[in-house]
Formats: structure tokens, sequence, C-alpha cells
């Protein structure tokens, strides 16, 4: 069953007010993971009613204690409600509730929320064998283009393509962060039925990987003064200069994968199903890799392991450790 029905079983389990024992809500978006939790959570559990619900988060959960409340009757209630969020009891951890779980109350619902779980483990099979089990898997361009025009048309706005990818190209494939932004550009649109290019560019904030791309294609053409400038403009916003590294290190990993396979023939479009990026990242990708040889990509990419390891062994400073990188690829 794929996302999409997942999520309208939910729905239809909170339209019909029949719940399963155990719902496991897992997967990398967040945004969407937190969603139903809350729309669990406000459908069983009344408003006000602080006695039957009990909300668990972090490791070292107290096991004995979530089931002495699972066994105990609610109070005034018709069920009583447990959540536990990023436990990481999805492991071997998780011996002792998924025992339980075999044959849990008949009043008691169980909502766990983790964004990693390992589906070997004794509670992942229980809870998947009576609950439901829904992963929230970064969602596909078309789920995500559906959601994002359902939300423009509310507010009677249109786009065009182009002016569709820019926006997608600045806020990345996270849900919130495309939320908040909409919720922005939604904003400043207010007296306008088009969204533009230039409304994009004003108001939507850059993604810090979209900074990388660009600072790496200041090195690829030798704009020294100008990636320096970029890397300064990072590190005012408080950006950690590992963090900048490792972005840095993955945006030449991604080239030299993107130039190895078209030289191998492939086109853009199967590039990009293989590495699941957009069409469009693709193109752009292609194009700057295009400015590097290979053996420079190789070589810069082993630089940037070679500078974290002098960084996390003491024997370089690492505002200087990334400044040597940029200035020794971009000279």
């Amino acid at each position: 069953m794929g996302m999409d029905e997942s999520m309208r079983t939910i729905d239809e389990d909170i339209k019909n007010k029949k719940y399963k024992k155990v719902y496991l809500l897992y997967g990398a978006e967040s945004y969407l993971r937190n969603q139903y939790k809350d729309k669990l959570k406000k459908a069983l559990v009344e408003i006000d009613d602080t006695m039957n619900v009990a909300h668990f988060e972090g490791k070292n959960i107290p096991t004995g204690e979530v089931i002495d409340l699972a066994e105990t009757l609610p109070f005034f209630a018709d069920r009583r409600t447990i959540l536990i969020e990023n436990s990481g009891l999805f492991s071997s951890e998780g011996e002792t509730l998924a025992e339980y779980l075999a044959a849990p109350s008949d009043y008691t619902v169980f909502i766990f929320v983790e964004e990693i779980v390992d589906k070997r483990s004794r509670l992942f099979k229980t809870v998947n064998n009576i609950g439901k089990v829904i992963d929230f898997e970064t969602p596909s361009p078309d789920i995500m283009k559906k959601w994002i025009l359902s939300i423009l048309k509310k507010d009677h706005k249109s786009i065009s393509k182009e002016s569709y990818d820019l926006f997608l190209e600045k806020t990345g494939t996270d849900m919130s962060n495309i939320s908040k932004e909409l919720e922005k550009l939604l904003c400043y649109t207010l007296l306008k039925d088009t969204i533009t290019s230039e409304d994009i560019e004003t108001i939507c904030t850059t993604k810090i990987s979209n900074k990388i791309f660009d600072m790496v294609d200041a090195i690829a053409k030798k704009r020294q003064k100008d990636a320096l400038k970029m890397y300064y403009d990072l590190l005012s916003l408080k950006e950690p200069p590992m963090r900048i590294l490792f972005l840095i290190a993955r945006q030449f990993n991604l080239l030299m994968q993107v130039k190895e396979l078209k030289e191998n023939g492939l086109n853009n479009n199967t590039i990009a199903s293989k590495m699941g990026l957009r069409d469009f990242v693709v193109t752009k990708y292609a194009t700057q890799s295009n400015q590097f040889r290979k053996e420079a990509l190789r070589e810069a990419l082993e630089a940037c392991v070679n500078g974290e390891e002098l960084i996390k062994t003491g024997k370089m400073n690492d505002v200087m450790c990334v400044e040597l990188i940029i200035i020794s690829y971009s000279q």
C-alpha cells in the first residue's frame, strides 16, 4: 500500500471512528508525520481530557509504566491514548512492548512516531500485524506538485511551470520548509492572481545547498573572489564550517556521479530517476560537471575528506581549512 493510500485509510478510520489498536507513523517526511500524529490525537482525545492521554518522548521509555497505563481503565471515556515519539524502540529494545502488544487491552490506542525503524524488529512486525503502519517517505514529484497547486488554488493563484521549478529549486523537497515558504509567498502576492519568478526571487529563502551549488560554480569558473565572498556570507549566517565542508563534498560527489553516468550514455531523465533527483536539477548538475575534469572532481572530494580529518584531529582550524580548499580549487 502506497503512502497516499495509507493516509486515506487513516482519514477513513477517523471519519468512521473505528480505530486500530496501534498506529506507527515513520519515515523521512516530518511534516506529514506530525500532521497525521496531530490528526489522530485530535480525533482520539476529547478536548481538555488530560486524564486519558499520555505522551512519552525520547530514548529510555519506561516500558513497565507504559504497559501499566495501557492496562488502566479509561476515566469516564471510551479509550485511553498513548503517544510515543522518537523512542528508538523499533529495535531490540522494544521486545517487552512487542510481547505486550501481541494481546493488548481493548480500550487503549497506541500512536508511535519515529524517524527510523528496523523492519526486522519484533515490535515492527507486531505493529504491522495488529495495527496500521505508514512510511512517510519524501513524496513523489507528482504528489508534491498536486499538494502545492492545491494550496495555491485555494488562494486563487496560478503559477507557470518555470516559476514552479524555481520555487522548488529554492526550497528543496522538505514539506515543512515548502509550507513556510508558500505562506510567505501568498502573503507577499496577496493582491495578485499569478505568482511570478520575480516574486519567488524576492521573497523565498534560498536553502543552503543552493548557495553551495553557486559557490562550487564560482570555484569551477575560477571566480575566487566570488567563491570566498559566498563562504564568508555563509559564515556570517552562522553556518558551521564543518557543515559547509560536508555540503561542498556532497556537491563534488554528485557532480562526479552525474559526469560518470553522462559518459556512460545515460540521458538526464534516466539519471534523475537513478539518483532520486528532479530532471531540472540533473540538467544543472550536468552543465556544472562539464566545467571539471573527472580527476579534478575526485581530487576535490579527497581534499574535503582529508580536510575533515585535519579538523577532527585538531591539526587545522575549521574556518581556515575550508577556505584553503576553496582557494586551491578556484585559482
